[in-house]
């Protein structure tokens, strides 16, 4: 979009005057983002302007709605700390019309203040960025412990319901659309056989497991790092806050931060679980959440690694034997290869399960006797 087109629609925000500078900013994937400088000198305030993707979410409303409540649930809790919110959860503005949603034949847009002097890294550069990274998230999950989670809209149903997606696996295997079935046998045989496992979350919701604000995408970009203290300050890209289990929060982050190659490597000899890091992201999570998180979901934390592994992997067969209409590929055999690295690492979570649930256990013990 050109430069008066980003100025007419930023008119419709409550920014107290006009940007001096428009710039893009590229790194995301989903939604189109600029940045608005309000003022030449270094303390005019900059805000963050957004075209949402409404064909990844459908119901932008809702998805601002969700957004809001939650935003304002933390800023109260800092405020009631006495802490300065600003740069510490992100800053919705208003409309002229009063909302946080504009809406016009271009798409929906929204708006919120920059947030200055921070670093989101695309990369882990040590085993203390990651665990602030999990103290980063654990204390999302915290200050959200007691937001009723059922007032948020489902903005993805079925997110998470891995045994949903089982059965989405198994009508791809019946239907054979793209012909791939014969030569994969092997690979379908791994996830008929971890069928008790892909249950071992959701059918617990509501149980023994509370119902919980969850994030829904916990990269590691996804929080921002004071340049100052080298501390978590906030967790951003709320687009997939909805209800959920923290066990697949932490088990995504931990699934993607911590395994030792890329998510499509074809060979599966350099695929394995970095302890460290493990160790170092559920170190920072535990202790954010401590009181927000029961003793049951702490325990837990370890089958949310292998059960968000285990989803991954099926859905990435799935899309492979529907002929690959859902993840974009840059060859014949990504999805496939896709599957193989995710089934490889289940294979090693597997393996240091017993490992994983003994250093949790500590923790729990640790935090208790404290």
């Amino acid at each position: 979009m050109n430069h008066t087109d980003i100025l007419s629609i930023a008119a419709h925000f409550d920014l107290g005057g006009t940007p001096v500078r428009i710039k893009e900013l590229t790194a995301g994937n989903i939604n189109m983002t600029y940045r608005l400088d309000m003022g030449e000198d270094k303390s005019a305030p900059r805000y963050v302007l957004q075209r949402i993707n409404t064909e990844a979410f459908q119901n932008p409303a809702a998805l601002m709605e969700n957004i809001g409540r939650v935003t304002e649930h933390i800023r109260r809790g800092y405020e009631a700390e006495g802490i300065d919110a600003t740069r510490r959860v992100l800053s919705f503005v208003k409309t002229d019309n009063g909302t946080l949603l504009y809406t016009d034949e271009s798409g929906a847009w929204r708006a919120y203040r920059y947030v200055d002097n921070v670093t989101a890294y695309d990369a882990i550069e040590s085993p203390a960025i990651f665990r602030e990274a999990g103290r980063g998230f654990g204390d999302f999950q915290a200050r959200l412990s007691d937001f009723p989670a059922e007032l948020l809209y489902e903005t993805i149903p079925g997110f998470h319901n891995t045994p949903r997606r089982y059965e989405a696996f198994r009508a791809a295997v019946n239907t054979d659309a793209a012909g791939r079935t014969a030569g994969v046998a092997e690979d379908i045989a791994f996830f008929h056989e971890r069928v008790s496992l892909m249950g071992s979350v959701v059918t617990r919701l509501g149980r023994d497991l509370p119902l919980r604000v969850t994030h829904n995408d916990t990269k590691l970009n996804n929080v921002l790092i004071d340049n100052e203290t080298g501390r978590a300050l906030c967790v951003i890209d709320l687009d997939t806050v909805m209800p959920g289990s923290p066990l697949y929060d932490y088990g995504d982050a931990v699934r993607y931060g911590a395994c030792t190659a890329a998510e499509d490597e074809p060979d599966l000899t350099k695929i394995d679980l970095n302890m460290e890091l493990f160790r170092a992201f559920t170190d920072g999570f535990v202790g954010a959440t401590a009181g927000g998180l029961t003793p049951t979901e702490i325990r837990a934390l370890p089958t949310g690694i292998a059960v968000i592994t285990c989803e991954l992997a099926m859905r990435f067969l799935t899309d492979y034997l529907n002929g690959d209409i859902y993840f974009k590929t840059n060859y014949p055999t990504h999805n496939l290869v896709r599957a193989r690295a995710q089934m490889q690492l289940l294979r090693k979570i597997e393996e240091r399960m017993d490992e994983m649930n003994t250093y949790v256990e500590g923790l729990l013990r640790s935090s208790v006797g404290s």
